[in-house]
């Protein structure tokens, strides 16, 4: 792929595609009688998954884009999940108190930030608001800076099955440009511990496209997380939107690498990772060969929600949590950001629905080939139309963009079958963005394709 080619697409401001439409079509028309409409029916479509939001942690780190906020205090934390609790009542009242949940994830911020004690509250607090089936799996989003003994067994008491620790990088020049000073020893302290209390799933998540960020600093990076044998990696590149993230200006943007050498060090990431046995997931998942993301990858039954990359087949997902996003077969909803919104409205007993995005049939037909591609590389616009009451023919008639990938070699079209170049594969979501009938539409700014 050519270096102008990388330069085109690379730098272009694009979704990540973890939802379709993405949360720039959210608006404020849907609220909390359209999200307690569909929640009275959440039961009837089958397993959900349930997402819990801490939005707080110990300190900034300078890259962060999550919705979250610094304390040095406990009170805080104990003061939100006690709304939270509240608010799992009032969900779990307006869908009728039967909904079974397959999957659980704690996400932030910083989920470990709880007291093992309050973890263990709340996860109370879901079994007895939802019916949890037998060997519903739990995740937890970890810092291993704060990760503790006491945390560990409780993660472990209350069936946590999969752990995700950032590390981001290895490398202590890259951990200063980011404010984020996290030693090799840290990480293995926690992964060891995990592993004895009997997480059977880690997760490591990287991210390249940081300042004063190399090419032989990734490789660094991989060599020494990969002596820790993670079941799955999640490899990010960095988003730089400090218009957005007002933090991120605390960054020297002269540091920051280019489309060509954010590429380069993705490369040689994935390379890398590959070399130590993971395979390839996506666009930027790996997994060893027998972990459940590999297996459904290699079966096509990989896919993709706001965490990225997952085996999660729910066509429902409950957001908890501020700013928490849910996902029905009707459509998104969102809860309010600001935390004291976000409690006064469940204070009154209303559900704190911001915003949100009902899907039309279109949207459906949409989001589908898009997440083919994204995990898959490729998209049957014949089979995933079937039954829609589309011709496939207006997703491609009149497409510039798809017809400029096409004519820089991107993608190839045969019959109804589009397909991402093997060697531009990283370019994935600037193809997504070619079915996005709502792309460049709302004004938001969003991360690099590459």
């Amino acid at each position: 792929m050519s270096d102008d080619l990388i330069a085109k697409y690379g730098d272009a401001r694009v979704p990540r595609y973890t939802s379709y439409p993405t949360a720039a079509a959210f608006s404020a028309a849907v609220g909390p009688d359209e999200y307690a409409g569909n929640l009275a029916h959440i039961a009837a479509a089958g397993p959900v998954s349930v997402y819990l939001h801490v939005p707080f942690c110990r300190s900034i780190c300078w890259y962060c884009g999550c919705h979250t906020t610094i304390t040095r205090q406990d009170a805080p934390v104990a003061d939100y999940l006690d709304v939270m609790k509240e608010e799992i009542e009032l969900v779990s009242f307006t869908a009728g108190n039967d909904v079974p949940v397959k999957y659980v994830h704690f996400g932030g911020g910083t989920p470990s930030v709880m007291k093992p004690q309050e973890f263990s509250a709340l996860m109370a607090k879901l079994r007895s608001a939802f019916t949890f089936e037998m060997k519903a799996g739990v995740a937890v989003e970890i810092d291993p800076r704060t990760l503790a003994a006491p945390m560990i067994d409780a993660l472990a008491e209350n069936g946590v099955d999969r752990a995700s620790l950032g590390v981001q990088s290895f490398d202590p020049i890259v951990q200063a440009g980011i404010k984020r000073l996290q030693s090799f020893e840290q990480t293995e302290r926690a992964v060891a511990g995990l592993r004895s209390a009997g997480v059977s799933s880690i997760n490591f998540d990287l991210i390249y496209g940081l300042p004063k960020q190399t090419v032989q600093s990734c490789v660094e990076t991989v060599r020494l997380a990969a002596e820790l044998r993670p079941e799955r990696f999640a490899v990010f590149g960095y988003a730089h939107i400090p218009a957005f993230k007002k933090h991120q200006r605390l960054i020297d943007e002269a540091s920051l690498p280019d489309a060509k050498q954010r590429n380069e060090q993705a490369e040689v990431i994935a390379e890398e990772l590959q070399k130590a046995g993971y395979q390839r997931i996506g666009l930027d998942h790996f997994a060893l060969p027998d972990d459940q993301l590999a297996l459904a990858a290699r079966n096509r039954a990989l896919r993709r929600n706001f965490q990225g990359y997952t085996t999660d087949g729910c066509d429902s997902l409950i957001g908890l949590g501020s700013s928490a996003i849910g996902r029905l077969p009707a459509g998104y909803m969102q809860n309010h950001v600001p935390l004291g919104l976000y409690a006064e409205r469940i204070a009154f007993g209303v559900l704190p629905t911001a915003k949100g995005y009902l899907l039309s049939e279109e949207d459906k037909l949409r989001a589908r080939v898009i997440e083919r591609l994204m995990c898959d590389f490729e998209a049957d616009l014949g089979q995933l139309s079937s039954g829609s009451g589309f011709d496939t023919g207006f997703l491609v008639e009149r497409n510039d963009r798809l017809g400029e990938l096409m004519a820089d070699g991107v993608v190839t079209i045969s019959g109804e079958r589009i397909v991402v170049c093997e060697e531009a594969r990283f370019m994935v979501r600037a193809v997504a963005a070619a079915f996005d009938a709502y792309f460049g539409s709302h004004g938001h700014t969003h991360s690099k394709a590459a």
